[in-house]
């Protein structure tokens, strides 16, 4: 048996063109692919790095060997990936494999229908950066007629263990990623959005395989998979006996039926796929350094300390106010100021939610000298400044809607379903115009403030109404996709033109939160709930995929604005200091005490950012495990410095507080403790010295007496 190893490096053609097998290595993981010609391409392993004479060990053990892109008309009792109808009918594709190539990065493996001119590339790519593999299929209609495409997934993982468990997270508004831990049994197991719009509000494109029975956080073998797709999806996992699945991942094919003109192609998102043989956090880690390296927009630079006005004075904007939360963000050592909702619109008033989307005019009501007096007021505190925009909506009530009714998502002979405010609309970026409109925001926006540096993103509205005026009638159906495929365009141009402009994505909270946004966006709303004892758990699930330098994560009022609860301020800082640090209240409104606390633990945030926003995470005592307590730490890359989080959030008589033990340290180095601003009277590991063998195996004491107590400990090598 012939084999090809690819791994980062490319290898000739020549070489590439004699080959039954195909191994798509990264520096720790390896794909292997059966590749004869003729036949269908299989999946036969996919786990630790294998040498290239292990090949033969794979087809001795009667390894996966399962079809890499199962087509639907023959052998179609399984779950498939790709449905077509072709011009005359026919519904039954057979591919087979007609070469294959590598070229860079890239391994593509050629397949066309035995019968018609219909080609599909089967794509994966891996570097030496990281242990992602990346996988989309590119499909070409090259017969005489039109082709409708019914079902196009991205790409397949399939495996073969017996007492696998699925690790996947739901949601909605305020409770986003909950966590879902579950055997996987025999049958179909469908994890879906069809939002249209917000891709993540309830379930999510991101999944866990654990292979070694109930997931473990730091080892076990772990195969996670997310869908880079920005709109609706389906992820499929279909468990046949006890021990073979096959994860089917891609667009959603409800309602999306797409038709291909001979000539044409269609590329699917990417999926992602990792292994990991240290537990989940092994495949967060590996998620976390792939989107740093190279999906994250500026993926390698610190983020700011941010004061956001929404909290503070919600809609009730003024240069006045501005002013004030300016001087209040300043005190404390923040670095940037953001004006939220609330700033725009002249014949219709943003003064409540129900009006003014896409009139992006300054209220110089509000604001009579306009934007350039906000941005020049805040310079003058040496902050930078960024802005709210919700360029994707339009509202009922508003000047572009009268001018443009044709430009909103909806079939002419519908009556409208409307959104927040009993008015709120979705713009058609299927329709090129639009786009162009949407852009323009943006650039006006630069334009007019040359030293603008922030933008937030935001999207509040699903596509309640189903319909463009935009596509022709046989195209109806394109619609769920050319929105995205329009809103990738809008993306693109915006960070062609504006690189340096940083941009958060918000929806609804973290309706957004999917790696399909992110080379676009250098981070993102994790959730409109700033309660931070919810937040442990939101947080938790969210970090599974996505590095913490792209959370955004606020210190809000107590009490908290969405669950009344009563939280001290020391606990509030703790908590979102685990991502991207800023506040969402009225500085004002904190105590003398308060305010000093406030400057140190800011203060403190920027020592430890490096370690927290570009080291590695390791979640150690889980919020979920209902022992009232959670813990995570971060670790630099050479394991010199790591700070470690703990939080109790319950409180029983009698409730004692577990002995912590660190994770991702040197075992060999002896490191030094140091807590920042100590709330409780245990405390007699300050300034001590311990291997990092011993703080993992045996761990230290650090009580926590009382409810939201908490601890932020730092760990120097020395």
């Amino acid at each position: 048996m012939k084999t090809l190893l690819l791994s980062a490096l490319a290898l000739p053609l020549s070489q590439a063109a004699a080959a039954d097998d195909v191994f798509v290595n990264t520096p720790k993981t390896t794909l292997m692919l059966s590749v004869d010609k003729g036949q269908t391409p299989a999946i036969q392993y996919y786990g630790s790095r294998l040498s290239p004479g292990q090949g033969r060990e794979v087809h001795d053990a009667m390894s996966i060997n399962s079809d890499a892109y199962p087509a639907f008309g023959r052998d179609s009792f399984d779950e498939t990936a790709l449905s077509v109808t072709h011009a005359d009918g026919n519904m039954s594709t057979e591919l087979v494999v007609t070469g294959w190539r590598t070229e860079g990065e890239q391994t593509t493996i050629e397949m066309r229908d035995k019968k018609y001119d219909l080609f599909v590339d089967l794509c994966y790519k891996a570097n030496d950066r990281s242990d992602v593999i990346e996988t989309w299929t590119v499909i070409r209609n090259g017969e005489k007629k039109p082709v409708r495409l019914e079902q196009y997934a991205s790409g397949v993982m399939a495996l073969r263990q017996e007492g696998a468990w699925l690790t996947h997270f739901h949601g909605s508004w305020g409770q986003e990623a909950g966590m879902t831990e579950e055997p996987l049994t025999a049958g179909l197991k469908v994890i879906v959005n069809h939002d249209g719009v917000r891709t993540a509000m309830d379930d999510r494109a991101e999944v866990m395989v654990s292979l070694d029975g109930r997931p473990q956080e730091n080892s076990g073998r772990v195969v996670g998979a997310a869908l880079c797709w920005t709109g609706n999806y389906k992820l499929r996992i279909e468990t046949r006996g006890k021990y073979q699945h096959t994860l089917i991942a891609g667009i959603d094919d409800l309602h999306t039926a797409y038709t291909l003109k001979p000539g044409e192609t269609f590329t699917t998102p990417t999926l992602a796929l990792t292994y990991s043989e240290e537990g989940k956090g092994g495949v967060s880690r590996a998620f976390h350094r792939w989107g740093r390296e190279s999906q994250l927009h500026n993926g390698k630079a610190l983020r700011e300390i941010l004061l956001n006005s929404w909290e503070g004075v919600y809609m009730n904007v003024s240069q006045e106010v501005c002013e004030q939360l300016m001087d209040g963000i300043k005190d404390l050592g923040g670095e940037l100021f953001v004006v939220d909702d609330g700033w725009f619109g002249r014949k219709y008033r943003r003064t409540y939610d129900d009006k003014a989307l896409g009139d992006w005019m300054t209220d110089t009501v509000k604001l009579p000298k306009g934007i350039p007096a906000l941005v020049k007021a805040a310079e003058d505190r040496g902050l930078k400044f960024g802005i709210w925009i919700e360029p994707e909506m339009a509202n009922s009530t508003s000047e572009l809607f009268e001018a443009h009714p044709e430009w909103v998502v909806a079939h002419p002979t519908r009556e409208l379903s409307k959104g927040r405010g009993d008015t709120q609309l979705v713009l058609d970026l299927s329709n090129p115009k639009v786009q162009d409109y949407v852009v323009s925001i943006v650039d006006n926006l630069r334009k007019e403030n040359p030293t603008l540096h922030y933008i937030k993103w935001d999207c509040n509205m699903s596509m309640q109404n189903y319909g463009s005026s935009y596509l022709t009638a046989d195209r109806q159906s394109h619609l769920f996709v050319d929105y995205h495929l329009g809103l990738h365009k809008v993306l693109q141009r915006i960070r062609q033109a504006w690189p340096d402009l940083v941009i958060q994505l918000c929806s609804s909270g973290g309706g957004r939160v999917n790696w399909g946004f992110m080379p676009y966006f250098d981070e993102f709303w994790v959730s409109d709930n700033t309660d931070a004892q919810q937040r442990l758990f939101i947080q938790w699930g969210t970090s599974h995929f996505f590095p913490t330098m792209a959370m955004a994560q606020h210190v809000s009022a107590s009490p908290n604005h969405q669950t009344g609860r009563v939280i001290p301020l020391k606990f509030r800082f703790d908590v979102a200091m685990t991502g991207r640090l800023g506040m969402e209240m009225k500085p004002s409104d904190l105590n003398g005490e308060e305010r000093e606390y406030a400057r140190k633990a800011v203060a403190f945030y920027k020592e430890i950012r490096p370690i927290v926003q570009l080291g590695d995470l390791y979640r150690l005592l889980s919020p979920y495990d209902n022992k009232g307590f959670c813990s995570e730490m971060f670790v630099n890359e050479d394991k010199s410095e790591a700070v470690f989080f703990c939080y109790k959030f319950e409180n029983y008589i009698g409730m004692e507080t577990p002995r912590w033990h660190f994770a991702g340290l040197d075992p060999k180095a002896t490191y030094r403790l140091n807590e920042f601003e100590c709330a409780e009277s245990s405390h007699n590991f300050e300034g001590k010295t311990f291997s990092g063998k011993f703080l993992m195996e045996t761990g230290i004491d650090a009580t926590l007496r009382r409810q939201y107590a908490s601890r932020v400990i730092r760990l120097k090598r020395i």
